[in-house]
């Protein structure tokens, strides 16, 4: 092996802790040269940590508008527990009913009401309502599921911040229409069972909650949109960032790089400050 330092030749079975030729402690050097290269990869991974949490703290907490936007994301969710309508049959020997919501559309399942769906659009007394009632289940599922992608887009947006405001404006229109239609087919159900002696309907507003919550998501992220949401980093960051992807690609190497990688005037003087407090404390525990 060679020295480290020095570069002259250490035989294998030569133990010494210290070169021969330059008298240089091996493990200790070579030890000095491992810390400073972790102290600046530590610099350089830092950057991108502080980076990825700035870009949380602007999707979630950045203004009023983020804040009102998460509240209102969580209240879109909540807003299809509302019934949209709901409907109930009544003849001798039968009674059923069915809840248009997501906690009707659950609790069909699970009670197999859902599967008794295929008789009532086939019946020429129940069909027409059931009819109109199967299609507020798919948009209302839909809805769900525009509520999964905006959910989704909210919660993963600290990775893109604009394409995620884009995606949920985008689809939180499209919530808004689906909601208008839902709105409409519980209000031609409503028409066509006043008259109906074999069922009871009552219209519910879920349909308008969703349609309200979605309409201000929309509005919102529009907002933020036009105002732009800008991360706040730290001076500097972004070089680090760049700098250790070189390094990464080995198209840098590491211990070529000074210690600070990149220092700004006021990190300049908080380590010059804490460098100060700690010899203060080495004199005071000397004089002691």
């Amino acid at each position: 092996m060679k020295c480290p330092k020095c570069g002259g030749e250490i035989a294998f079975y030569d133990l010494k802790p210290n070169c021969k030729h330059c008298g240089v402690n091996i493990m200790y050097y070579t030890q000095n040269d491992g810390l400073m290269r972790d102290a600046k990869r530590t610099e350089l991974e830092s950057a991108v940590a502080r980076m990825v949490v700035a870009r949380i703290k602007a999707q979630f907490i950045g203004g009023k508008l983020q804040i009102m936007r998460m509240i209102i994301v969580l209240l879109g969710v909540c807003a299809l527990l509302v019934p949209f309508a709901s409907v109930k049959y009544s003849v001798p020997f039968f009674d059923g009913s069915f809840s248009a919501g997501l906690i009707g559309i659950i609790t069909g399942f699970t009670g197999g009401t859902i599967m008794k769906m295929p008789a009532f659009l086939g019946s020429t007394l129940f069909g027409q309502h059931t009819t109109l009632i199967f299609v507020a289940f798919i948009l209302i599922i839909v809805c769900f599921l525009i509520d999964l992608i905006i959910f989704c887009a909210y919660a993963l947006g600290f990775m893109n911040l604009t394409k995620s405001a884009r995606v949920m404006k985008n689809w939180a229109l499209a919530g808004a229409i689906i909601s208008i239609f839902v709105q409409a087919a519980v209000v031609v159900l409503n028409f066509l069972s006043k008259d109906s002696a074999t069922s009871q309907f009552k219209m519910g507003f879920g349909a308008l909650v969703c349609l309200a919550a979605y309409l201000i998501v929309y509005f919102i992220n529009k907002a933020i949109l036009n105002k732009g949401i800008e991360p706040v980093y730290r001076e500097n960051d972004l070089k680090r960032k760049e700098m250790l992807k070189k390094v990464r690609a080995g198209e840098v190497d590491i211990d070529t790089l000074p210690l600070p990688v990149y220092e700004s005037e006021e990190e300049k003087e908080e380590r010059l400050k804490a460098l100060r407090e700690a010899l203060k404390v080495e004199e005071e525990g000397k004089e002691l």
